[in-house]
């Protein structure tokens, strides 16, 4: 992982420690938490440079997990780190995050009756 998506992830870990509900929130899956939890990552990169400053264009990705019948309690966390998420920067370590967008949202069952939610975004970043 590159500085600016290890900024974006640092800085995506301190806005998703506030939402309410979550009991554990890191950049890998947890060995001992409970639900729900969610995981923070960044994804593919890419250059986005301007002829005077080094800028880097790449995926947020924030998978939130819990258990039970319903993902009602689910759903309202996932609308919870959206609001989080919109709240992350503009002053990262090292860079500055330009613009933040919200690409697309999904709820998943598996077979154990846990709820996933991804949540992916696009970020843009020049280095400060």
């Amino acid at each position: 992982m590159s500085a600016a998506g290890q900024a974006l992830v640092e800085a995506a870990l301190a806005a998703l420690r506030t939402v309410e509900g979550l009991n554990a929130v890191s950049d890998g899956p947890p060995l001992t938490g409970a639900f729900p939890y969610a995981i923070v990552e960044a994804g593919p990169e890419s250059d986005w440079s301007h002829k005077s400053g080094e800028g880097r264009e790449l995926r947020l990705a924030i998978f939130a997990h819990d258990k039970g019948e319903s993902p009602k309690r689910l759903r309202e966390i996932a609308a919870r780190i959206e609001v989080a998420a919109a709240g992350i920067g503009p002053d990262l370590a090292g860079w500055r995050l330009v613009n933040l967008v919200f690409l697309r949202g999904t709820m998943l069952r598996s077979a154990d009756a846990a709820w996933s939610a991804a949540i992916d975004y696009r970020a843009r970043l020049l280095k400060a």
